[in-house]
């Protein structure tokens, strides 16, 4: 079954990355997850990709499950490395390091 992109599921996954603290970061499919929705890490994406329409939300904050940066968001790693993020390489926050535990 698709999932239906609403408008309670889409700030049902904002208010998810509204809790990814400073400093922190969570992947696509954590945020799925975290609503209940284990098989819908590109609808988070999707949400994600258009989140100025919906406020202020830390969308930097998501990379995808090996800790690489969204590739059509060039602002992202400055805004990562303000909060003190490292990084692994050019595109790949240290996840071992830095990924939010959900808690």
């Amino acid at each position: 079954m698709a999932a239906v992109m609403t408008e309670r599921l889409i700030y049902e996954i904002l208010s998810a990355v509204e809790e990814i603290p400073e400093g922190r970061v969570a992947t696509y499919g954590q945020i799925a997850r975290l609503i209940g929705r284990d098989k819908n890490a590109r609808l988070v994406g999707k949400v994600l990709s258009r989140a100025e329409y919906y406020g202020k939300y830390p969308c930097h904050r998501v990379v995808n499950h090996a800790g690489r940066l969204a590739p059509h968001f060039p602002e992202q790693r400055h805004l990562l490395e303000d909060e003190g993020v490292k990084f692994r390489d050019e595109t790949h926050v240290d996840m071992k390091k830095y990924q939010w535990d959900g808690t």
